[in-house]
């Protein structure tokens, strides 16, 4: 059964694709941006990415990585945590390809330096804030006049399966 906080997060992931990867690398901790392509069903998060990156060398050493995402409209952040796996799967390339992905493999999924990252998530963390930044601007003003914490929405943590 997916809870309200399990569905929410899965529906940011839907509305914002593109977030921070985080893996470890010899140099300590790498982020960059990648576009995820979530399957709720499937209980996982797919990439297409590239051979050539760093990212599956540091993903095969150490398969532990984060990926977080902000969507700007709801004022909510999520972190995921999760294990992560790259194969050359040119058919699941090819479920999950979008017409963006043309710009940097003109080949298309079939391409020889085409990867598929695939996050299976441990642990979300989700903030939620509140949407309008009438309500924020709100709860710092009563702060200041009462000094009273403010109300600037939910902190959740939810365990797997997502």
């Amino acid at each position: 059964m997916t809870t309200n906080s399990e569905s929410r997060i899965w529906d940011i992931l839907e509305k914002n694709s593109v977030g921070m990867l985080t893996t470890h690398g010899a140099q300590g901790l790498r982020a960059r941006p990648l576009d995820a392509r979530p399957d709720r069903n499937a209980g996982v998060i797919q990439f297409v990415t590239d051979v050539r990156g760093l990212k599956d060398d540091e993903i095969e050493a150490d398969a532990r990585v984060g990926f977080t995402v902000i969507d700007t409209n709801d004022n909510a952040y999520l972190s995921i945590t999760g294990r992560a796996s790259i194969t050359d799967d040119n058919i699941t390339a090819a479920k999950i390809w979008k017409t963006a992905d043309d710009l940097w493999w003109p080949e298309g999924p079939r391409d020889r330096n085409v990867r598929v990252l695939t996050i299976e998530p441990i642990k979300a963390e989700l903030w939620d804030g509140p949407a309008s930044k009438l309500v924020a601007a709100y709860e710092f003003a009563k702060v200041r006049l009462t000094g009273d914490k403010p109300n600037l929405g939910e902190n959740r943590k939810v365990t797997t399966p997502l």
